[in-house]
């Protein structure tokens, strides 16, 4: 049974080639928003939380300040509205997923870049 769904993955969703990026990292998604007959494309710039599954459920976390409030957006990979992902800044942190990023705030909430 795993099998036949590994094959339905692989066959009929369309892949979108995405760059490489993990958790630390500042990345601005491009998505597209329908509202009634218009379609506008919006973005979401925040940093990677967590990348979490694989194949075609696989997803990632990303969180932003906006003001005083964190918010936070889970993405699909394969999501259909999905334009683009531009990574902004390689942040080095040594776990997956850095959930202990949601009690930081001022300096300490701030992710080393990653020297190349």
């Amino acid at each position: 049974m795993e099998s036949l769904v590994k094959f339905v993955q692989d066959e009929f969703v369309t892949k979108i080639d995405l760059p490489v990026f993990a958790a630390g990292d500042t990345i601005t998604v491009f998505y597209e928003i329908k509202e009634g007959a218009k379609t506008r494309t919006q973005f979401f710039r925040g940093t990677v939380i967590q990348r979490r599954g694989s194949g075609s459920s696989e997803t990632f976390t990303i969180r932003k300040m906006s003001g005083s409030i964190g918010v936070e957006r889970i993405f699909p990979v394969n999501l259909p509205a999905l334009q683009k992902i531009e990574v902004n800044k390689r942040g080095k942190v040594r776990r997956a997923r850095i959930f202990y990023f949601r009690g930081l705030t001022g300096k300490k909430a701030r992710i080393t870049e990653r020297r190349r």
